[in-house]
């Protein structure tokens, strides 16, 4: 017998809340303005396709059937149960479901953890007794959940609205939000699998609904609104698998950049409190929403067509200002709108009026009717230059608007059977009727969108999502050479003494067990000890303030650069004592670090962050001033993976001064890759670690490495 896996075995638990063979409503109620009495109405007008049976003590009968006073009175077996009862009688009803063998508990009543106090107890009780008789909750203080399936028909929830079939599903943190969604869901042409409003995820999370969708046959796109993470780190895992085989789209609310926290080094003050969240959907394929309307707007170019193999998009038009904010759209989103070559301009000039501008965006002027729309969109589909196509028309009244679409869908399927099967097309009619979500083209469905701008937008994310899911998954490299046991050992006795920043020998230790390249240094007490390193290390050198209060040194007057001679060395350690002892922290100074001068190279930096929920962020980006002037800087959630570094250093703006710029060389880009993975392996073995500030890092010519000039650790306190 073959024991399943904990995803398979997770998707298996959720079967019942979307496939129940019966369902019983504990709390249905015969006043209108009740939940329990919408809820029992909501499953009855959808069609429920098994029995379902109403459990209320008061009553003999509720919406023409039969009711009953307890779970456990009901006769037959029950696979999911609504509970809509006062908080403070949920634990008993969910001890009559165990008893009777329920599998599935949703729990619409609110009063637990969400009102803190006595509600976190509750909720934590209800957990342990669900848990205990081997059931599944979704809840506390949900919405509810449903399943469109013809064969099922199940509207579990509160909600009077019952959606379109589709084949999207969707799970939300908020009942309101969810609401929403399903309202809307008719008017943006989006048809849904299954809907779950998670409430307080007490149990059943946005991670094992992912698992459930992974597999679901009926479902090819995945929609969560989150307010939180529960779990990021199995999330990271889950949404990087299913993300190769299904969108997910991702609507995140609180993620501002007014949170930043108060931070000592360089690389926590720019880990805003949305970083980590954005570098995880980075990382995971994830593609992220703005608003609700742009994720409907995702959902329906998802379920509708593929991602481009490319970035050149072609847009054909009969209106010159909305192509113009189409191809603005489209450029802000990392695609490109290039001209056709002269023999496709010269093919269209022969297929179109006259006045007609053949370039890009295509315009076919306002006079132009649905004829030019079709050999416009056969030409541009079958010549092979394009990897997606915009189409866009402006009601000017010349034209019957169902005459043009026609003609689009016309022309897509003429192109389709000529062989030009890959590039999506998405479409925008500006007009003052009512709106249409998409074009019938056959078998295939075009987005259909009522501003020039949305279709660019969503190719944009549609194209990003197609190069993430393209790429071959990572890999995390292993490095034997580390030595991860002394640098625990260091960090774990800094914590047992109170933690804080460490010393400039203890950093050099920890960072050089993970295999890092540090300049060649020593450290001085005093004037004469840096003035004998100064002449073993050969001049001219620097000499920087080693200090576990000061962070910044410069900010002290506490580095000297370009020291000739042992007066001047001694002379450099003199002022900066002084300069110390002139804040009034006499005793913050431990010593210096004296440096042979190093070699110009590009400067860059790299360091880690704790965050509390995400764990360990990993930071890279231009180094040296360039830090706190331009923030380029880019983060990624620990564990790294190959390609994570990889885009890590790729992602940064400024890396055109990596790649040789002005007669400078490439810089060693494989080198700084490997130092974003021995930090991220560092990180996740030494977890007392909370900040890692290396800046600037020297990086030298492709093949010559790097060198950290500067280096600071800081350890979190032992309690």
């Amino acid at each position: 017998m073959t024991t399943p896996t904990p995803s398979a075995a997770s998707a298996a638990s959720l079967v019942p809340f979307f496939r129940p063979q019966a369902v019983a409503v504990v709390g249905a109620s015969r006043d209108p303005g009740s939940i329990g009495q919408r809820i029992l109405t909501g499953l009855l007008q959808a069609g429920f396709r098994g029995p379902v049976y109403p459990v209320n003590p008061q009553a003999r009968e509720i919406a023409g059937l039969p009711t009953y006073p307890s779970v456990r009175a009901i006769p037959g077996p029950v696979d999911l149960a609504v509970i809509v009862v006062p908080a403070s009688r949920v634990l008993a009803v969910v001890e009559d479901c165990a008893q009777h063998g329920v599998r599935a508990i949703v729990v619409i009543s609110a009063g637990f953890a969400e009102v803190g106090g006595e509600g976190i107890a509750r909720q934590a009780e209800l957990v342990a007794k669900v848990r205990a008789a081997g059931m599944r909750l979704v809840g506390p203080n949900c919405l509810g959940l449903l399943n469109t399936d013809p064969a099922v028909r199940l509207n579990a929830s509160f909600s009077p609205f019952f959606p379109p079939v589709g084949r999207v599903a969707m799970s939300s943190q908020s009942g309101a939000v969810g609401l929403a969604a399903l309202c809307a869901a008719p008017r943006y042409g989006v048809g849904f699998s299954t809907f779950v409003s998670v409430g307080n995820k007490a149990d059943v999370s946005g991670n094992d609904l992912l698992e459930y969708w992974e597999t679901d046959p009926n479902t090819d796109v995945i929609l969560l609104y989150l307010e939180s993470f529960g779990n990021p780190r199995r999330f990271s895992p889950i949404a990087r698998r299913v993300g190769r085989r299904k969108p997910i789209v991702v609507l995140h609310s609180g993620l501002t950049r007014a949170g930043g926290r108060a931070a000592g080094s360089h690389t926590a003050a720019l880990a805003t409190n949305s970083t980590a969240a954005e570098a995880l959907f980075q990382q995971t394929g994830v593609v992220r929403a703005s608003t609700l309307e742009e994720m409907f707007d995702l959902a329906l170019a998802f379920g509708c067509q593929k991602p481009p193999r490319g970035a050149r998009v072609a847009i054909v038009t009969n209106a010159g200002g909305p192509g113009i904010l189409s191809a603005d759209a489209c450029e802000a989103g990392g695609l490109s709108v290039p001209e056709p070559s002269a023999a496709l301009q010269e093919h269209l000039q022969r297929l179109l009026p006259g006045a007609a501008s053949v370039r890009n965006p295509i315009d076919l002027i306002a006079a132009a009717g649905p004829d030019a729309y079709r050999r416009a969109i056969e030409a541009v589909l079958t010549s092979g230059e394009y990897d997606a196509l915009v189409v866009l028309y402006t009601d000017v009244g010349l034209a019957r608007i169902a005459e043009v679409e026609g003609a689009v869908a016309a022309g897509v399927t003429a192109a389709r059977a000529a062989g030009a099967t890959d590039a999506p097309v998405l479409a925008c009619v500006l007009s003052c009727e009512a709106h249409r979500a998409h074009i019938t083209c056959g078998h295939e469905r075009i987005p259909c969108y009522p501003f020039p701008e949305s279709p660019g937008r969503v190719l944009g994310r549609l194209a990003a999502y197609g190069r993430w899911r393209a790429q071959p998954p990572g890999e995390f490299p292993a490095f034997p050479d580390c030595d991860f046991a002394t640098a625990q050992r260091i960090a774990r006795e800094t914590a047992d003494r109170g933690g804080g920043w460490l010393a400039a020998e203890e950093v050099r230790t920890v960072l050089r067990a993970a295999g890092l390249t540090l300049a060649p240094d020593a450290f001085a007490r005093t004037a004469a000890d840096a003035a004998a390193a100064a002449a073993r290390l050969g001049f001219p050198v620097a000499v920087k303030l080693a200090s576990r209060r000061f962070v910044h040194k410069s900010d002290v007057g506490g580095v000297k650069l370009g020291l000739n001679d042992e007066a001047a060395v001694r002379q450099a350690f003199t002022e900066i004592r002084q300069a110390v002892e002139s804040t009034g922290a006499v005793a913050a100074m431990d010593g210096v670090i004296v440096q042979p001068m190093l070699r110009r190279g590009v400067e860059v930096m790299a360091g880690v962050t704790q965050d509390p929920l995400f764990g360990p962020l990993i930071a890279f980006g231009l180094g040296g001033i360039h830090v706190e002037v331009l923030a380029d800087v880019v983060f990624r959630v620990a564990p790294l993976t190959d390609r994570d570094a990889q885009d890590m250093v790729h992602g940064i703006r400024g890396f055109r001064l990596l790649e040789g710029y002005r007669g400078h060389p490439p810089a060693d880009v494989a080198a700084l890759e490997e130092t974003l993975l021995r930090l991220s392996r560092l990180a996740e073995h030494v977890p007392e670690i909370t900040e890692i500030d290396l800046n600037p890092i020297f990086a030298y010519p492709s093949g010559e490495g790097y060198c950290i000039a500067d280096a600071r650790v800081r350890i979190r306190t032992g309690n």
